[in-house]
Parts: C-alpha cells; sequence; structure tokens
C-alpha cells in the first residue's frame, strides 16, 4: 500500500506513546463536477503513499448515510477510525496532506 518504508513511517503520528493513523475517506459521484476536478489530487496524494478511500456515492449509500455524508465532494479524515475532521469541495493538496499528517 506505502511505496516506501519511509511513506509509511510518515503516515504514522507518534503521540503520547500511541501510534495514530490518519485516513480519509473522499465520498465522490461520477455526475458530480467538483468531483471530477479534485479526485486527481486525492488520487495523487494516494499514490504519495497516504491512505486515501475512493468511494462512490451512488455505489455506498449506506455507508454515506453512516457518515451524514449530504453533499459531495466531502472528505472525512479519521484517526484509528475516529473522525477528526472533515470538509466540503476541494482543497489544495497540500492542505489536504496536512490535515492527513495531523
Amino acid at each position: 500500500m506505502f511505496p516506501t518504508m519511509e511513506l509509511w513511517l510518515q503516515s504514522l503520528v507518534v503521540e503520547n506513546g500511541e501510534n495514530k493513523m490518519r485516513t480519509a475517506k473522499y465520498f465522490t459521484a461520477t455526475w458530480c463536477g467538483p468531483c471530477k476536478a479534485f479526485k486527481p489530487i486525492m488520487n495523487e496524494i494516494q499514490s504519495d503513499g497516504y491512505s486515501v478511500e475512493i468511494i462512490d456515492l451512488d455505489s455506498n449509500q449506506e455507508l454515506a448515510n453512516q457518515y451524514n455524508v449530504r453533499s459531495v465532494p466531502t472528505t472525512v479524515i479519521e484517526e484509528n477510525g475516529v473522525e477528526v475532521d472533515r470538509f466540503i469541495g476541494g482543497l489544495p493538496k497540500q492542505s489536504v496532506v496536512q490535515k492527513l499528517n495531523g
């Protein structure tokens, strides 16, 4: 999943002696114009070794409801499975990376 050991280690944030892993759940839709514009950025972040799950809203409506996604694109940042941040719309790549690095 991670191209290098260094990227894998960078994805872990050590806090109070515990390893903290941040992941992104990116909710998108094929019919969404802003999603089409932002998806290449999320694909690039994923290719850089970060944990990004790309979720099609129409194919995964139950999961979208579970995360209370009401508009797309929506990105949910989780740390060890707990939501710590969320944003709607697109952001510059560096801003997303900063959120994933904590």
